[in-house]
């Protein structure tokens, strides 16, 4: 099984409760694996079991109340 990795910038989020409200949202995207975030760069890494569109990202973050910036290169 082959995974896909990107990697995302997402601006607002302040404490330990604005990650946890973003991962609840990624996770729900149905091919997501694992979600990792780094509250101090904004930084936000999934793992999918197969490629995920930045706009369907985008719409999790938003739901959550956060913005996401352009995939991080």
């Amino acid at each position: 099984m082959s995974t896909s990795t990107a990697t995302y910038t997402v601006t607002g989020m302040t404490c330990e409760h604005c990650v946890l409200s973003v991962r609840e949202e990624l996770e729900e995207i149905a091919a997501v694996t694992a979600v990792d975030i780094d509250l101090d760069t904004g930084t936000v890494s999934l793992t999918a079991s197969e490629p995920i569109a930045s706009d369907e990202v985008r719409a999790a973050v938003e739901e959550a109340g956060y913005r996401l910036v352009e995939p991080a290169a």
